[in-house]
């Protein structure tokens, strides 16, 4: 075969980005015509391997155009290449958008001639689906990414000395969450690009009240060229690096630009009406009114404990409802009520949030294990009924929120009540007077039947990914949904002037999000346009009216006109099928259809792919004359599940030996001192403990990509043991992130933290909390502190204070890595190492020296090594006697288990790599 074969390019950016699927690195895919055609995936070479003579697609031009008007973003994506090879090449673009919005717009521009995708009826489209399909072709250019994104991938073959432009647009109207709006970019450029550009402008009336910007792959250099340039009511932003300024080092086409590109805003607000954006006969009303006092809730937690929360999912489930109830205030009321088959309640009825009973609260959850089968029916009727009793009873505040909130991971199989009758059972016996929010934990769990559980009791559901931060993903759901500020939202407008209203009403408004209502204006007489907002507050009602009036767009950014456009009729039209949407999933069938029938209508009408529509994409001719129509599909949540079902194939082996339940997972380092690495997906753990002389030095974490060093040294007893043994612990810390100019020296008397040439000293006896732009400290008095470095990494460092008069052992430090997900896969050291997972396999169990600690046969890194169960002791909890961890100890310093020596990792000094 001849020719250039899958050489991958890499265009990409913004929530997109152009990349080479497979074992290839890239954004852009080439490959030769026919035969190389059938080979790109296992015949793509990496192109930083090749000189540049050999390149024969240039892709010369990257860039992500972001416009906000009043919320409502409208993004184009576009890449231009050209062929400069003597023959036709296959080119695949792929980018990465937001899963909230919709996309509105494709088209490919190859030598002049424009190919653009045509918005139609999923089910009319359905046979040019098929027909991709039996072709051999990929039908569906749509697919999940990750919990935020989804991906858009189209391949076109373009003939010799040929150019092709891809343009994506897309647009979603902003949700306002914990008093901000995000703008998510994602970029993987993989290699250098000669036009590379993110250009955002925000345009708001209102007023802009802050703009943050960040990436995780900013470094010193790069952080500068972030242009930021914000007036009272408009932001730009743009961020533009040279072709060098992009490359990892002088010369070589590896690129430093891969993560994502945040920006963060909110605007000014004023008690009142809010806030009336009237545009071409259509108009937009925001309300989100500041320094309204929050509405008590009375909140009753199911928690579902049933055999397939065993493990992980029920440490942070119990972790996650720890710092929940100390997020609760004390005129709150709450209630807790744990499942399987059975139910058990901790109180009979709900119990006012006071500092005792919290922490009663706490000890009980505590102590939730699980078993059983799932009996949502029985532990779902309990909870409404305590809040109805302690209703009729007067026990509550008249002036507050009923609120319940499931937790489960699987499907109702405990009770004999369907999911119909579970939901029908719940919706009577609420009678709309409650709101029910549902996490859905995991993969398997049966989310439409929480999505509609929750819609039809005037709330909603969540699913809880599985990982490493699933604890502060429940955390940061109720954060979102702990503080009503009003209820039984109204906002009137007259019949007579509008039409078309999207809803109008809502059952609660919570503190740091935002009500939007979008409608047609009949006229423009906006003399008789009188406005009304009533709720329900703490003390007393909220009810304000005024007259609406047209914001002169003209006035406030003249020479700009072209910028606004339809965009409230395009807001209008995206939140109308949202809600539609919504609508579709509940109700009876002739109003589901009804909805579903609206919301199809006018997808067509605004050329919005839904999950109702689909985009036909129609690529040119091939040299037989065929042409191959593709797909874009919008994803179901639903259908993203059962994406990420079918990407979970892998299912470890797990050691031959019961385990313990324990903490969710973390990499540690502790006592005397002993490593710790546990795995969560094996529920299983591996430990080890290094031995050498007092004030050793090791590195523990080393990422070049991302700059992150952690070293630590090492401590003696004060003086030999009458066992002879001088046991050493860690007692200071080094932790140095490069790209963020961060340097922390912790050790047992105090902690100094260096920052932008400024030195800040702390003291183990303080309790003090330190926030910048890149680094966030959270001092507990002589016991913790946590350090969050921006985009990257989190640690716990513990202080273990010894009696001062002790004969032989001193103060002493523990060193745990909370999140690690964000780091390079170069990442290694004495811990970091293992933050990616390791293989290995247990057999042979057998006994040890010690009755309880047998001895078994470990196959790891191509050796066969003897271990011994045993365990290590997580102070994380209880600082003073800490928790004992069932692990499988390696022998000998870690041989075996750890790349190399120990000796390998020991370096000269607390800042040093070597």
């Amino acid at each position: 075969m001849s020719g250039l074969q899958g050489v991958g390019l890499l265009l990409l950016w913004g929530s997109a980005c152009l990349w080479l699927p497979g074992p290839a690195r890239g954004a852009l895919i080439i490959s030769g015509t026919n035969e190389a055609l059938q080979e790109t995936g296992g015949a793509a070479r990496s192109l930083q391997k090749r000189s540049t003579n050999e390149l024969t697609v240039e892709v010369y031009s990257v860039t992500v155009d972001c416009t906000v008007t009043s919320r409502f973003a409208h993004t184009v994506m576009t890449s231009k290449a050209l062929n400069r090879a003597n023959r036709s090449q296959e080119i695949f673009f792929e980018v990465e958008l937001p899963k909230t919005a919709f996309i509105t717009n494709f088209s490919m521009e190859i030598d002049g001639e424009v190919y653009v995708g045509e918005v139609k009826e999923k089910e009319k489209a359905k046979k040019q689906y098929e027909k991709a399909v039996s072709s051999g072709q990929t039908a569906g250019l749509v697919k999940a990414s990750g919990r935020k994104m989804e991906k858009f991938s189209v391949s076109v073959n373009i003939a010799a000395k040929s150019n092709v432009t891809f343009v994506l647009t897309y647009e979603e109207l902003l949700q306002r969450k914990l008093g901000q709006y995000e703008i998510l970019t994602r970029v993987k450029p993989k290699q250098p690009v000669q036009e590379f550009k993110i250009v955002t402008n925000i345009y708001e009336p209102q007023g802009i009240a802050f703009v943050n910007t960040h990436a995780n792959f900013l470094t010193n250099e790069l952080l500068p060229l972030v242009e930021k340039t914000v007036t009272d009511k408009k932001a730009h932003i743009s961020f533009s690096p040279t072709l060098e300024q992009q490359r990892k080092c002088q010369g070589c086409d590896e690129t430093i630009i891969e993560g994502d590109f945040i920006i963060k805003y909110d605007v000014n607000r004023a008690q009142g009406l809010g806030d009336i954006h009237i545009v071409n006969g259509y108009f937009v009303h925001f309300f989100a009114p500041p320094d309204l006092p929050r509405v008590p809730k009375n909140v009753v937690f199911v928690i579902d404990r049933s055999g397939s929360m065993s493990g992980h999912k029920m440490h942070q489930t119990r972790e996650a409802l720890q710092a929940i109830l100390k997020d609760l205030h004390e005129e709150d009321h709450f209630a807790l009520v744990a499942f399987d088959n059975s139910i058990e309640v901790w109180r009979e009825s709900l119990t006012k949030a006071t500092k005792e009973n919290l922490s009663e609260a706490s000890r009980y959850v505590s102590n939730i294990h699980s078993r059983g089968s799932t009996n949502i029916n029985d532990a779902m009727m309990r909870g409404v009924r305590m809040l109805i009793e302690d209703r009729e009873e007067k026990k509550l505040p008249e002036r507050s929120i009923d609120m319940i909130l499931l937790l489960t991971d699987g499907n109702p199989d405990g009770g004999k009540a369907s999911l119909p009758v579970i939901q029908k059972n719940v919706r009577t016996a609420t009678g709309g007077n409650m709101t029910v929010f549902c996490l859905g934990f995991g993969n398997d769990v049966d989310y439409p039947f929480l999505d509609v559980m929750s819609r039809e009791n005037k709330g909603l559901a969540r699913r809880i990914f599985e990982g490493s931060d699933a604890t502060v993903q429940l955390q940061g759901f109720y954060e979102e949904v702990s503080s009503p500020l009003l209820l039984e939202v109204d906002l009137r407008y007259p019949d007579n002037a509008v039409d078309f209203l999207t809803t109008n009403h809502f059952n609660q408004l919570f503190n740091g999000s935002e009500i939007v209502v979008a409608g047609r204006l009949t006229d423009n007489d906006l003399d008789n346009f009188l406005v009304e907002v009533y709720g329900q507050g703490f003390e007393e009602d909220f009810n304000v009216q005024g007259q609406a009036s047209a914001v002169d767009w003209d006035v406030i950014y003249p020479g700009e006109e072209y910028i606004f456009g339809d965009f409230t009729e395009r807001l209008w039209a995206y939140l109308t099928i949202q809600q539609l949407l919504d609508k579709s999933k509940t109700g009876a069938t002739d109003e589901k259809a009804n909805a579903t029938a609206k919301a199809l209508d006018m997808a067509l009408l605004y050329s919005f792919v839904t999950p109702l529509t689909s985009m036909v994409v129609t690529k040119p001719k091939t040299e037989d004359g065929t042409e191959s129509p593709l797909i874009a599909d919008k994803l179901t949540e639903e259908q993203r599940q059962l994406a990420e079902r079918m990407s979970h194939r892998y299912v470890p082996t797990r050691a031959h030996y019961p385990v313990m339940n324990y903490l969710p997972p973390t990499h540690f380092v502790d006592g005397d001192p002993h490593f710790m690495i546990e795995l969560p997906d094996r529920e299983d753990a591996l430990c080890f403990n290094i031995n050498d002389k007092p004030g050793t030095i090791f590195n523990l974490v080393r990422d070049p990509t991302s700059g992150i060093l952690v070293n630590g040294q090492t401590i003696g007893d004060k003086k030999t043991p009458p066992d002879g043994k001088i046991n050493t612990y860690f007692w200071r810390f080094g932790i140095v992130h490069k790209t963020l100019g961060v340097r922390l020296d912790v050790s047992t008397e105090d902690i100094w933290v260096l920052q932008d040439g400024k030195q800040v000293k702390l003291l183990w006896s303080d309790t003090a909390g330190l926030k910048g732009p890149n680094v966030d400290l959270l001092l507990t008095k002589d016991r913790s502190l946590t350090v969050t470095l921006r985009d990257s990494v989190k640690f716990v460092i513990l202080l273990h204070k010894v009696w001062k008069r002790h004969p032989y052992h001193r103060d002493y430090l523990g060193f745990y890595t909370l999140d690690s997900h964000l780091l390079s896969p170069s990442v290694h050291g004495l811990l970091g190492q293992f933050y990616h997972g390791i293989e290995y396999e247990v057999s042979d169990l057998r006994p040890g020296e010690v009755p309880e600690k047998p001895d078994a046969t470990m196959f790891v890194k191509g050796q066969e090594l003897n271990v011994t169960r045993g365990w290590q002791r997580d102070f994380r909890r209880d600082v003073k006697n800490g928790e004992n961890v069932p692990c499988w100890f390696i022998h000998s310093n870690g041989t075996g288990l750890l790349d190399g020596d120990f000796t390998d990792y020991i370096v000269s000094g607390l800042f040093k790599t070597v």
